[in-house]
């Protein structure tokens, strides 16, 4: 009893996902991701939704991480609150940003969601960690975080 009551309090703590300014719906598939901000609609009320593929050795710029540059990254504002739902297209994948601390798995069928707030500048790096199929290492996930005025541009 005196493990179980403080356990199952931070337990609740930790899953309460406070009201979020922006929700992101992170799509896994063999072997890249979707994004959809359902935030912004177009003029047809359509979501924001584009792909994600791993930039190619040969078209990476001076300075670019090979394996873990993409062709269309998230962009995100600092110190806002952000949801994101998490699900899979076709088998298990896990969307994984270990400097943000962010690791939520991507069933098929299911959503998961995970919110955070990131309270710093700059650009950061992850990848599925899932064994999801022999190219489940080419799954990279890029993060930029601009200010909001940048943002809103």
């Amino acid at each position: 009893m005196f493990i179980a009551i403080p356990s199952f309090t931070l337990l609740y703590m930790m899953d309460e996902v406070i009201d979020p300014s922006i929700t992101i719906k992170a799509i896994g598939h063999q072997w890249y991701w979707s994004y959809e901000y359902s935030d912004y609609v177009d003029s047809d009320d359509e979501a924001l939704v584009y792909d994600s593929y791993m930039t190619q050795e040969e078209d990476l710029s001076k300075g670019e991480f090979r394996l873990l540059e993409v062709d269309n990254r998230i962009v995100l504002p600092v110190n806002t609150n952000v949801r994101v739902i998490c699900t899979s297209a076709d088998v298990l994948h896990s969307f994984a940003i270990p400097s943000l601390g962010v690791k939520i798995d991507c069933v098929p069928g299911r959503l998961n969601q995970i919110g955070f707030n990131i309270k710093r500048e700059g650009t950061f790096y992850g990848q599925c960690s899932e064994l999801c199929g022999v190219n489940h290492g080419f799954m990279p996930i890029v993060v930029d975080v601009v200010p909001l005025e940048h943002y809103m541009a």
